[in-house]
């Protein structure tokens, strides 16, 4: 039996970017990438049509998560002189 293979929605969003937007050639692109090239073309006329599939429910964008983790780290630093604020005064 074959078992078939999975493909991640961001190295699906990643081909298609090759070929729509860099203006790669199927095979070109399935070459590179190791894809069959009907999957490949599977996935850019879904694109086309606007039925390609979206991110996972939940997930978040890379500038969002970015984002994020500038405003943990700050708080992070506040909550350290904070800690440091109350170490001192105890002592």
């Amino acid at each position: 039996m074959k078992r078939q293979k999975t493909y991640t929605p961001e190295l699906r969003e990643e081909a298609v970017k090759l070929v729509l937007t860099q203006g790669l050639t199927l095979d070109d692109a399935s070459h590179r990438l190791t894809i069959p090239k009907g999957t490949l073309a599977n996935w850019v006329a879904a694109a086309k049509r606007g039925t390609a599939p979206k991110a996972a429910p939940g997930s978040r964008t890379v500038p969002e998560l970015e984002a994020e983790v500038t405003k943990l780290r700050k708080e992070l630093a506040e909550a350290r002189m904070e800690r440091d604020i109350i170490k001192k005064a105890a002592a």
